[in-house]
């Protein structure tokens, strides 16, 4: 088929035309896709800082730049998460490709903040129209290793959203700082197209029936099953609080970490921003099994967080890279397990959609809570604001580690 007939939902033609890939080669676009459309929606991250000077921005400012990224994410899971089993996995990502492209334009050209934000916005659109089709395509391809297709989920999810301000950093360096990182990831982009539209596509896995194919990509409220309702709150809870890290890490955690380091090194803040995420994926690499995996991982999680805190108060760099390593190790290891236990539990015709609605939570988290510590950030100042913050979550993952003992204490008797 070709991309045209797949997005007009057509009937599949007896065809030998197109790139036949192996799994391997499946594997790899598939999670390139997303690796590299969550590396371009990260690129800003030690970019702020000089945005907000060039612009006149407020801290408020830049975490609305950041939320308008994470709403569209999500407002896109709910209205198209559903899309790649309709038009198929490679259609789906192809658009993702293309919307990430008018992305990155506008965000390098954008010279308000509304420029930025429609940027942003965009860019969240790719990121979501890739999420659930990638990690659809990665459990489709290993069908009988459903473990290590969460991992490789989760994997290139995290190692994007890692790599972003490091790669970021780095490419500000060149002329043109807030704008050449930008060109130089739509080049990768592009260069991502040809061999999406060489691929043979496989069939989608619900093809439309009746005479109105459209209607199947109409919004759909967003549910669960029965036998994964217990599994997907569990895993919505703890992205939630996960990502309310990683949007602070992301956002306005570069102008933090600058002052406690006295530093204004755009890499250098990058590798700072990028460490906790950094560790986060390299767990996927780890196997780690038990009951009492999610409350550690939490229990970590809480307490790293709250080290954190600590790092700003002492001024204390080296407490700063322990804590953000240790936060993203805790993180991994606990939202790899449920997530992983909610793929299993789902049929494969409704994962792309099950995923997608584990990540609408999951992204409210970098949203909500960060834009209220932006607003605090305008009023109190920074250094307060990030103390009560990282009080609120790590007592949030306390108790929810203190909880999910208690349900694999119960599960032992």
């Amino acid at each position: 088929m070709t991309v045209f007939s797949e997005l007009r939902m057509r009937p599949a033609t007896a065809t030998t035309a197109g790139w036949d890939a192996s799994v391997t080669a499946r594997l790899v676009l598939a999670g390139a896709v997303i690796f590299t459309l969550l590396v371009g929606a990260n690129l800003a991250t030690p970019l702020y800082p000089l945005l907000q000077a060039e612009l006149g921005l407020s801290p408020l400012d830049i975490t609305a730049a950041f939320t308008s990224y994470v709403l569209a994410l999500v407002a896109t899971l709910m209205l198209a998460g559903h899309w790649s089993d309709h038009i198929g996995r490679r259609a789906a990502l192809i658009l993702a490709v293309v919307a990430g492209l008018g992305g990155g334009w506008l965000f390098a050209e954008a010279h308000t903040l509304g420029a930025l934000c429609a940027g942003r916005a965009l860019q969240g659109v790719a990121v979501a129209l890739a999420t659930g089709a990638s990690a659809a395509a990665l459990r489709e391809l290993l069908p009988s290793r459903p473990e290590w297709a969460s991992r490789f989920t989760l994997l290139a999810s995290a190692g994007g959203v890692a790599a972003g301000p490091v790669i970021g950093g780095l490419l500000s360096l060149l002329p043109g700082a807030t704008s050449a990182p930008y060109y130089v990831h739509a080049a990768v982009l592009a260069a991502l197209l040809v061999p999406l539209y060489l691929l043979r596509a496989r069939p989608a896995i619900q093809p439309p029936a009746g005479p109105k194919p459209l209607h199947l990509l109409a919004p759909r409220r967003p549910s669960v099953t029965r036998a994964a309702r217990g599994a997907f709150w569990l895993a919505a809870a703890v992205g939630f609080l996960s990502f309310a890290v990683f949007g602070f890490c992301l956002s306005l955690a570069p102008g933090y970490f600058a002052r406690i380091l006295a530093v204004d090194s755009r890499p250098l803040i990058g590798v700072l921003a990028g460490l906790t995420l950094a560790a986060s994926a390299l767990t996927q690499l780890v196997t780690l099994r038990g009951r009492f995996v999610v409350p550690g991982g939490l229990a970590v999680l809480g307490i790293s967080v709250l080290l954190l805190g600590g790092a700003g108060m002492w001024n204390s760099p080296v407490l700063l890279v322990v804590a953000s390593v240790a936060a993203g190790v805790g993180q991994g290891l606990a939202f790899r397990t449920v997530f992983n236990d909610v793929a299993a539990r789902v049929e494969p015709i409704r994962q792309a959609q099950t995923i997608s609605t584990v990540y609408v939570i999951t992204y409210l988290g970098s949203a909500v809570p960060v834009l209220g510590l932006g607003w605090a950030a305008g009023v109190f100042g920074l250094a307060p604001s990030v103390a009560g913050f990282v009080v609120l979550c790590g007592s949030a993952a306390l108790v929810l580690a203190a909880v999910t003992l208690r349900q694999a204490v119960r599960t032992r008797g």
